[in-house]
């Protein structure tokens, strides 16, 4: 398909870059939420908003099914970031990476001791990672929602997910008792893309960064 393929996920991530794509002249034709397609034209002729997951915004910009895409830093620390350029953090859908523990558990102490931990997330590798930079074995259990369960019913000592106001971990007795990462949607490219269509692509990176400029 010829044109230009911006991907991006419904939710948080588009609710907030609407602003951005409206100061970029890159406003959709359509209501992505409402609508049922997946491809949808924007007010800029020949760039189109393709509709993803979350999780697969970096892989269909990396194979190069869409130019360029915005996409969570917990998404592109998953994913490795391989084949992508990331020009500009947008600065939109900020939260944090976090450890997380049922309200009474020692983590500090379990940690200090050199304990095997139980760990559920759907971030195996970033959690992976983590923890052996900290020397501490885990088990890592792959959980795709209502991650607070897992230290409640015993599946897990700990969970690794994104806290925004925490009101979620409150309200089920759990605490927040480490940062991973502070997350932020990142604007990434093609690499391969930008080598050989930049005169195309430039001009859209070029809006967005005047998008995010304060």
């Amino acid at each position: 398909m010829t044109g230009i393929g911006i991907a991006l996920s419904k939710g948080r991530i588009l609710e907030e870059t609407g602003p951005l794509l409206a100061r970029a002249g890159l406003s959709p034709r359509e209501d992505p939420e409402r609508s049922r397609k997946l491809i949808i034209p924007t007010a800029r002729r020949g760039v189109r908003l393709v509709i993803v997951r979350a999780s697969d915004t970096p892989t269909y910009v990396a194979h190069g099914a869409a130019d360029l895409g915005i996409a969570g830093k917990d998404v592109l620390a998953e994913h490795g970031g391989e084949g992508l350029y990331q020009p500009l953090d947008l600065g939109i859908a900020r939260c944090r990476m976090m450890v997380a523990v049922r309200q009474g558990f020692d983590y500090a102490g379990a940690v200090r001791q050199g304990a095997r931990l139980r760990v559920a997330t759907k971030y195996l590798h970033t959690t992976r990672a983590f923890f052996a930079d900290k020397g501490v074995h885990v088990d890592l259990i792959r959980l795709y929602g209502s991650m607070e369960l897992a230290p409640i019913l015993g599946l897990a000592d700990a969970i690794v997910d994104l806290v925004s106001t925490g009101k979620t971990l409150k309200a089920n007795k759990l605490v927040a008792v480490e940062e991973i990462m502070p997350v932020s949607a990142r604007l990434i490219v093609n690499e391969a893309a930008l080598k050989t269509r930049r005169a195309l692509l430039q001009p859209l990176i070029d809006g967005f960064a005047r998008a995010v400029a304060p």
